[in-house]
């Protein structure tokens, strides 16, 4: 990481290109930093004492992928808009990146002139010179949806953009038997702990590592996941096997206000926390190409093969519509057992003659 001097809107600051790692984050917001995606940089106060405090608390020796380049094509408004709206720094940084990409498609065009056109065009280029993928796509379109309609105040549908057919694809879970070799795989307290609340709890990566202490309620076996995806609340399940854990956990670590912590306090990282998954994964023996997330999907997927209704699921996994929750209907061996293939009532005789 580099600190340095920057003058930005005629104010003085140091700046941090900081690598996204929620330790990282959480320390820098303690320090009042302010994130700015036009510059890319975390922002502090100027002063001797602000440069002291910031070379005690971070390592300046470690070398970081977090790009020095500054955006000069950015409308002030657009960016002014995200922050207002209180997106995430993660959603902030992904819309300045994907819109900018967008904005120097036209080098000679001023952002305000763009139109439909100029979008449909870019699309073609997206689909048939880049070759991303449909959720990249959709994600440009989004980026530049936001600037048309809520930056400029444009109608919804002023200009065309043909989205995508999504892509239907099954997200990838585990058996019952693998969750169990996974979890027997680990032998660390603490690892042991966050993964079995991720399965049972059906969480995702960033809610896990930033729970609280006071999130986890023994008496009515709840976990409180508060600011999910999309800044939503709710409820999940504590699991009595998952408490058994999390109860020797607590008093060999003694975690100050995060439930899960790194070193330097703050919440744990979820670049860490995904490398415990890994190395658990190849430690079972389990050979399915999965992520952290599976545990998730697992979660959604075993309620309903017990036959959880699917309201209740969709409650548990925080999603808004009843259709996201659906997905896991495909996946679910419930009454599939029950149903013999037509091949198997055939009389065929001896199947094995060459």
């Amino acid at each position: 990481m580099k600190l340095e001097k920057i003058t930005h809107h005629k104010k003085s600051y140091w700046g941090i290109a900081i690598p996204y790692d929620s330790s990282l984050v959480s320390k820098a917001k303690q320090l009042k930093g302010r994130w700015n995606p036009e510059l890319k940089l975390w922002l502090f106060k100027s002063g001797i004492e602000t440069e002291k405090q910031l070379r005690r608390e971070f390592d300046f020796s470690v070398k970081t992928d977090v790009p020095f380049k500054r955006s000069r094509r950015i409308p002030e408004a657009y960016l002014a808009l995200l922050e207002r709206r209180r997106y995430s720094p993660n959603t902030i940084q992904t819309y300045t990146s994907l819109f900018e990409k967008f904005l120097n498609h036209y080098p000679q065009q001023q952002p305000e002139t763009l139109n439909d056109k100029h979008v449909a065009d870019f699309q073609t280029y997206l689909v048939n010179d880049k070759r991303v993928s449909v959720s990249s796509q959709n994600q440009y379109i989004n980026a530049i949806k936001f600037y048309f309609e809520k930056v400029l105040g444009r109608d919804k549908g002023y200009y065309h953009i043909h989205r995508p057919i999504k892509e239907f694809k099954l997200p990838k879970v585990l058996t019952e038997k693998e969750v169990i070799l996974i979890m027997n795989s680990v032998h660390n307290l603490k690892h042991k702990a966050m993964l079995l609340l991720a399965y049972s709890a059906g969480l995702r990566a960033g809610e896990l590592i930033n729970l609280r202490i006071s999130d986890i309620d023994s008496e009515q076996m709840r976990v409180f996941v508060r600011g999910g995806k999309g800044k939503k609340d709710r409820v999940t399940l504590l699991s009595k096997k998952a408490l058994e854990v999390l109860r020797p956990y607590f008093k060999k670590y003694r975690p100050m206000e995060y439930l899960f912590e790194g070193q330097n306090g703050g919440p744990y990282s979820g670049t860490s926390l995904r490398k415990v998954f890994q190395r658990a994964l190849l430690n079972s023996g389990v050979r399915k190409k999965v992520t952290l997330h599976s545990l998730r999907h697992s979660f959604a997927t075993h309620l309903m093969d017990k036959g959880t209704n699917l309201r209740y699921i969709q409650v548990l996994l925080g999603h808004n519509s009843s259709q996201t929750t659906e997905i896991y209907t495909h996946i679910s061996n419930k009454g599939l057992d029950e149903i013999i293939s037509p091949l198997d009532s055939l009389n065929l005789g001896n199947l094995e003659n060459d």
